[in-house]
């Protein structure tokens, strides 16, 4: 299924809502203006395999962009819009774009990367004027809705976060079918798993240029459901949201649910949710203490996955599983079995740490213009086995239980220490907002454990909530895991997608290394 199909059968139903406005995009305008800027980007010389990337806040009409690349055999990038110029420049040029599409919301961006970009051939933008630009409406308007009979199945080029170095392309190959033909894997995975159909109505308070707000907004398109996006997440303005629109389905990542949890009582009784039967979290490790209280709040509809932007393979769990299985992030085999492997490869029986591969029959993606890095992430004696970077184990019955990423861990007088199990123990302590845990130097130990906390409005950081901090750690796991320092910041390093840009602090306490 793709949008077309649900324009021809309920062309008045909302494809998109902005949740802040109401603004509203139809199936039926969906599928005209996707056709038409389809026609425009083919006018332009882009033929299948070509790029379009896109530099956007959250906006209706990147859906519109994102089905045009998608019926065009295109490749769509979506740009973070909180780069500079240069780091934007660097994604527009390394993804090989000949069409970039921009909001007039980012115009003094839009404008200062045009200027470094020349290879680019056709630059078209929405919601205002942007120098050196063509209005997309008026090039839009220059061509009839009608479909073409040959409509290559595009895909999407997305961009690693960045959080350990450049952002990195993942160019997965193009299938070999039309637009309108079956065999996404998305929908035929998540659409199953999560029983997405034209009766969702789906919240995303995620920015767009995210992998899964963006392909999941897709997926409830292709099956004729509506997405409801928020510009920016607001805790209580995404529980008005969902009872506002009656919410059936959204996606989270564990800081958004620490932020709704750390709502006054008053407030997160206020607002009627018993609309939601699916809630997924996903993109970062979720706290025990944190999951357990979102289910006794929303009950069992709490379901999370892991994954990767890179797409290598995926684990699901849900409410049921969890609780019998408390941290687990599920089992694999929907695509691609876990491997758990030491340095050298060999897979490592339940319960011991290694690197989480995933079992795949065809290598699922290349990092872009990167060989090396492809290498790093296939397994040495299985190349279509890959990994990106997270350490784990799997339990008897399968279930991963995920440590940390392989980049972080912290090596003290010779033991391994797994910073992610020390945040899970601070994230709900009522005197911390945000927190990280990172090695620092040390000449004794090699390395050793420090907290780094935004503290929680109203409180007065100092040397006695440090102490405060360490002892709670300490009484609640071992004492060789406990911080030996605590650091107060303003504010800590993280995307608008809640991901901890971990390097980003290390670099402040160990600069070049």
């Amino acid at each position: 299924m793709y949008p077309g199909a649900h324009a021809v059968t309920t062309p008045d139903k909302a494809a998109v809502i902005m949740a802040e406005t109401g603004e509203t995009l139809t199936y039926a305008e969906l599928e005209a203006d996707s056709v038409r800027l389809a026609a425009v980007l083919r006018e332009a010389g882009l033929r299948r395999g070509d790029s379009v990337a896109l530099l956007s806040d959250n906006d209706i009409r990147c859906f519109v962009v994102y089905w045009a690349a998608l019926r065009s055999g295109l490749y769509v990038t979506a740009v973070n819009h909180h780069l500079s110029a240069d780091e934007a420049a660097y994604i527009v040029d390394d993804c090989g774009a000949r069409a970039v599409v921009v909001s007039a919301s980012k115009a003094d961006l839009a404008v200062a990367v045009a200027d470094v970009t020349p290879t680019v051939t056709l630059r078209l933008a929405f919601g205002g004027e942007v120098t050196g630009h063509l209005d997309l409406a008026t090039e839009l308007g220059r061509h009839p809705a009608q479909a073409p009979e040959d409509q290559p199945r595009g895909g999407d080029m997305l961009y690693s976060s960045g959080t350990t170095g450049r952002p990195k392309g993942i160019r997965p190959p193009l299938p070999e079918r039309q637009v309108h033909e079956p065999g996404d894997p998305y929908v035929a995975v998540f659409g199953a798993m999560y029983g997405f159909g034209a009766d969702t109505v789906y919240l995303s308070p995620a920015p767009l240029y995210h992998a899964a707000p963006l392909r999941f907004g897709g997926v409830v398109q292709a099956l004729g459901g509506t997405v409801v996006v928020m510009g920016r997440f607001d805790a209580e303005g995404a529980l008005a949201t969902i009872e506002r629109f009656r919410v059936t389905h959204s996606q989270w990542v564990p800081t958004m649910l620490v932020r709704m949890l750390k709502l006054p009582d008053d407030v997160r009784a206020r607002y009627d949710v018993s609309s939601l039967r699916v809630a997924v979290h996903a993109a970062a490790p979720c706290p025990v203490e944190v999951k357990q209280a979102m289910i006794d709040w929303w009950g069992p509809v709490l379901y999370e996955y892991y994954s990767s932007t890179e797409g290598n393979g995926i684990t699901f769990i849900d409410s049921e599983q969890w609780l019998a299985r408390p941290g687990s992030v599920g089992r694999g085999g929907v695509l691609g079995d876990v491997r758990i492997c030491d340095d050298d490869g060999k897979v490592q029986p339940p319960g011991e740490v290694g690197t989480v591969y995933f079992e795949r029959d065809e290598l699922p993606f290349v990092y872009h213009n990167d060989p090396e890095k492809t290498a790093q992430a296939q397994h040495p004696e299985h190349p279509a086995w890959t990994t990106t970077g997270d350490l784990g184990y799997v339990d008897d019955d399968g279930f991963l239980f995920l440590t940390d990423r392989k980049s972080f861990m912290i090596i003290s007088g010779g033991v391994n220490i797994y910073p992610q199990e020390i945040e899970n123990v601070l994230t709900l302590h009522p005197s911390v907002h945000d927190v990280a845990v990172i090695g620092v130097p040390d000449p004794e130990m090699g390395e050793s454990v420090k907290a780094v906390v935004q503290v929680a409005p109203g409180v007065d950081p100092g040397p006695g909530l440090a102490d405060t901090l360490i002892a709670y750690v300490r009484e609640r796991i071992a004492g060789y895991k406990t911080p030996r320092s605590v650091d107060f910041v303003d504010e800590l390093p993280r995307t608008p997608t809640g991901k901890l840009v971990k390097r980003e602090l290390r670099d402040r306490y160990r600069p070049g290394v």
